[in-house]
């Protein structure tokens, strides 16, 4: 039942554009609402952090939000008042940063994560998930095989499947295994022959491709740019794949209480893919979409409308450079050494940059010049300082007012460096979910446990006068909401101990990085991320009011309705 009433929800959503509401003329008495809600918390994230008695909504919008009085004033014949129930009214979710596009194409993938993603404990597990995934889906000879998820962290071996491994699941089947990091790849003989990858073959700039002991030849390990090698070869999604994976991945993130999904780093044949999901009518939640630095002209070519605008539910809204690797994967960029190097490695490996200083530079001056924002992925705080000094270089060759440069994860990013992050109005959005899944990871063997409790210094960003937000980087993680307000609030790690607890941040100021702060790094404050007159009715109806739970009850709380512009897309009760 629930997936015919969303195919009737998305079609009528696609094709309505964002209403108007009307005012009403001097002695008119303003339209009824249509929709009235009431018997519950509604959480308004305002100026003054309101929570207030009702809210109502005309035309896919917000009407009236205050005293249940003054809002039960809209009610006419036809309105229909929901009764809350004690149940919250939230904004709904933004999310910060993601890859909404990858959930889709992953979704096809074999899931080799470990809990509680995934089953996989060790290399032994992983090899029998992807056996039994060529069973199940009945792949003949030749056909690719990828998985995703395998964590070296959480391996009972602590390491990377090599060619040796995945060659004893298939030597028949091309396979790639992917990282949960999505940095680092590994895969078998097959694959590595396909694409070309030899004992011969160089490693690519700001990529390697690791090398059995004391031989030239590959192990089947790929780090950054060399796994592209690989992954290249794989064939796409087809168009209707593709389109159909879509529907289930936004069927996720409302399940999660997102209305605003995230593509970070697009290519010009995945937008072409969004817009054609927009055109058959199955996005129902809006995205924004950054186009991949590597491929930005072309999907600035391929966009109907003008960069910053919506064409439906869907929006070029600017680009997206990476400029470091994976904590986790240990190829993000430090000024300091790993706590444990990587095997082989010496105690001074510090991880290396994805692009000369010269290649940030020029992309950046380009989309600063034309004003469309750009979101710069860096991990490591040299790859953040990288950033810091390329916006510092551009504001002092000519300040735009209000550019708004977003820095992606900034999990090392140091608190020395935050008032220059202040002074140039920049956003960091922070990975904070990261203390949970590879806080313990972390702290005993990539940053050490001084730098390691000082991941996504969020607090001390907020002390510093940064508007922040975070974000879960599905397919990452999964894209869950509360559970991402949680890790905020507690920063408890996989084995219960608290990382960092002065970078801790109060249920509000968490909920505010992923609702007005996060429609403000978008552009979208005044439509967005708020219940207030005029804005969109993009709503979450939650089982209670994570403002007034215990910190490390948040996680236990349930979305139990999802609504964009004024229209139920997810529900519980149709599951």
């Amino acid at each position: 039942m629930q997936r015919t009433l969303l195919a009737v929800l998305t079609l009528a959503l696609a094709s309505c554009s964002e209403p108007s509401p009307r005012e009403a003329e001097p002695g008119e008495l303003p339209a009824p609402a249509e929709r009235i809600y009431r018997g519950g918390p509604i959480v308004t994230v305002d100026a003054s952090n309101r929570v207030v008695e009702a809210l109502a909504i005309r035309d896919g919008r917000i009407a009236a939000v205050g005293s249940e009085r003054e809002v039960l004033a809209l009610q006419g014949p036809e309105t229909r008042v929901v009764d809350l129930a004690g149940r919250a009214l939230l904004p709904g979710f933004i999310d910060a940063h993601g890859h909404i596009s990858q959930v889709a194409r992953m979704s096809s993938a074999a899931n080799v994560a470990s809990p509680p993603v995934g089953p996989v404990g060790s290399i032994d597990d992983l090899k029998r998930e992807i056996r039994a995934f060529i069973v199940e889906r009945e792949l003949p000879p030749g056909s690719w095989v990828v998985a995703t998820g395998y964590d070296d962290a959480l391996l009972e071996e602590q390491r990377h499947p090599t060619r040796v491994d995945l060659d004893e699941v298939s030597t028949e089947h091309p396979i790639l295994a992917l990282h949960v990091s999505m940095h680092l790849a590994s895969a078998n003989s097959a694959a590595l022959e396909l694409a070309g990858v030899s004992a011969e073959t160089p490693d690519p700039p700001s990529g390697v491709f690791r090398r059995f002991e004391g031989s030239k030849e590959p192990n089947g390990v790929m780090e950054e740019h060399a796994m592209w090698v690989v992954f290249g070869q794989v064939p796409r999604p087809t168009p209707a794949q593709m389109l159909a994976s879509l529907g289930d991945a936004q069927r996720s993130y409302a399940s999660e209480g997102f209305t605003t999904a995230q593509d970070g780093a697009t290519d010009a044949g995945t937008f072409q893919l969004l817009q054609a999901a927009q055109d058959q009518g199955v996005l129902f939640l809006d995205v924004t979409a950054y186009g991949i630095w590597s491929d930005y002209d072309a999907v600035v070519e391929a966009a109907r409308q003008p960069v910053g605008t919506y064409d439906g539910h869907l929006e070029l809204a600017g680009g997206k450079i990476v400029l470091d690797g994976s904590p986790q994967g240990k190829t993000a960029w430090l000024t300091e050494p790993y706590f444990v190097p990587p095997e082989g490695l010496g105690a001074d490996y510090n991880g290396y940059p994805a692009l000369e200083d010269a290649e940030v530079l020029r992309f950046a001056k380009k989309l600063y010049e034309k004003g469309q924002q750009l979101l710069a992925h860096a991990n490591g705080d040299a790859a953040a300082e990288q950033w810091i000094r390329t916006v510092e270089r551009l504001q002092a060759e000519g300040k735009r007012p209000d550019w708004r440069p977003v820095m992606i994860h900034a999990q090392a990013l140091r608190r020395d460096q935050l008032p220059r992050v202040a002074a140039l109005g920049m956003i960091p959005s922070f990975f904070v979910a990261h203390t949970y899944y590879w806080g313990d990871w972390h702290r005993d063997s990539v940053f050490g446990p001084v730098r390691g409790a000082a991941i996504s210094p969020a607090a001390s960003a907020l002390a510093a006068g940064i508007r922040f937000t975070i974000h879960n980087d599905a397919p990452v993680v999964p894209p869950r909401g509360t559970f991402l307000l949680w890790t905020a609030v507690n920063r408890l790690t996989r084995s219960g101990q608290v990382l960092g607890p002065d970078e801790r941040l109060t249920p509000a100021q968490a909920l505010r990085a992923m609702t007005i702060d996060a429609a403000y790094q978008a552009f979208e404050e005044d439509r967005k991320g708020s219940l207030e007159v005029g804005k969109l009715a993009d709503l979450v109806i939650l089982s209670a009011n994570p403002l007034a739970v215990a910190p490390e009850a948040i996680r236990e709380i349930e979305v139990i309705e999802t609504i964009k512009q004024g229209r139920t897309v997810w529900a519980r009760d149709e599951e």
